[in-house]
């Protein structure tokens, strides 16, 4: 890793991290607020040795992007709202088919296509997406631009790894904050390391050859292997950061540009004697469960703190806490939340006014 600070986007971290762990195809598609990715990648992928496409859609770069993968190529494709959605079907091929490949969602806000503002109204889908099948991704919720650098480079080793999909979760002003990071240092990668990837072999040598999985594995086999991999990576890779959990009377749970609020919440109301305290998912999957295995007997409620119109983190925590405490959720929308009105809500939940979050 460069000892030296350099000043960076959330966005430009990703892409010149991603570079740095050796990606060199990268094929997508403009639009707010991930833009930045695709063309800091158009300006520096070829004086990497790499290949960037500007598609004529996210149809179309997910398609190219298999391609590449299935090579042996590290590859990756970024994009957000309505974009991400179209996504969705590669997922699934790249899933049914062991392939590893990095991908970046840049959360805007609203139903539908929302709008081109911050948001994180694309948990569910992130989280629970992957298009139709029965497969998961890992999912990263960076909260700095330097945790955009380090989880990005982290990402491509986990998605060789496990042979899956990583996603990148960010949140418009995540991507679009800029500040210091370091960044990891450059390596280059073996494209033909790797048994299962298609390439060039002699006349008469066996080809490996790509199947969707379940037209060559038997039913109960390729159960097996889905469950024990998606089991590992449960298992293995839950990241989080605690803050003030220990003697919390109320347990703030927030990520990406929710949780950077939520901690100055957390100092602020200690200075008034509101103890609060902070779970910040770092993967919202595998969803951190571990973190919840010793809330204290003063917690009295979660409160999750979102930009959407209805809570999603809300759906997790409820199934981690298996609703021993009552959960609340502070949902600000369009805007980004203020420290103050953190500490609002939670007075207005010590005090009996508020009541307990639907989860629908």
């Amino acid at each position: 890793m460069d000892d030296k600070y350099v000043l960076l986007k959330g966005n430009e971290a990703i892409a010149e991290a991603a570079l740095r762990a050796g990606c060199r195809f990268y094929a997508g598609y403009p639009i707010t607020p991930q833009s930045e990715i695709l063309e800091y990648m158009s300006a520096n992928m070829e004086k990497n040795g790499g290949v960037f496409y500007q598609a004529e859609n996210e149809i179309a770069g997910m398609s190219m992007l298999f391609g590449a993968a299935a090579a042996g190529a590290r590859v990756m494709s970024s994009s957000s709202g309505p974009g991400f959605d179209l996504m969705q079907e590669e997922i699934s091929y790249l899933s049914s088919n062991g392939i590893p490949a990095v991908l970046v969602n840049a959360m805007r806000y609203g139903t539908g296509d929302g709008e081109i503002t911050a948001g994180q109204d694309s948990y569910w889908l992130t989280t629970r997406g992957g298009g139709h099948g029965d497969s998961r991704q890992i999912v990263f919720a960076p909260a700095s631009v330097d945790e955009c650098a380090q989880l990005t480079y982290l990402a491509f080793d986990l998605a060789e790894k496990y042979r899956n999909v990583v996603i990148i979760l960010t949140d418009g002003a995540v991507s679009q904050m800029i500040e210091k990071c370091r960044l990891p240092g450059r390596k280059e990668h073996d494209i033909d390391q790797f048994d299962w990837t298609l390439s060039g072999k002699p006349l008469g040598a066996k080809k490996n050859k790509l199947n969707n999985m379940t037209n060559i594995i038997g039913h109960s086999d390729y159960q097996k292997y889905l469950f024990e991999k998606y089991a590992e990576m449960f298992e293995n890779e839950q990241r989080w950061e605690s803050l003030g959990v220990e003697d919390a009377e109320l347990l703030l749970v927030a990520y990406g540009i929710s949780s950077r609020v939520c901690k100055t919440a957390v100092m602020e109301g200690r200075k008034k004697g509101i103890k609060l305290g902070l779970i910040r998912p770092i993967t919202v999957w595998p969803f951190p469960r571990k973190a919840f295995e010793k809330i204290p007997d003063s917690v009295k409620g979660f409160v999750t703190v979102e930009m959407c119109v209805a809570t999603q983190l809300g759906l997790d925590v409820e199934l981690t806490s298996k609703g021993r405490r009552a959960l609340y959720s502070y949902l600000t929308g369009v805007n980004i939340p203020t420290a103050e009105g953190i500490l609002a809500f939670c007075e207005s939940i010590l005090s009996g006014k508020q009541k307990p979050t639907e989860v629908f």
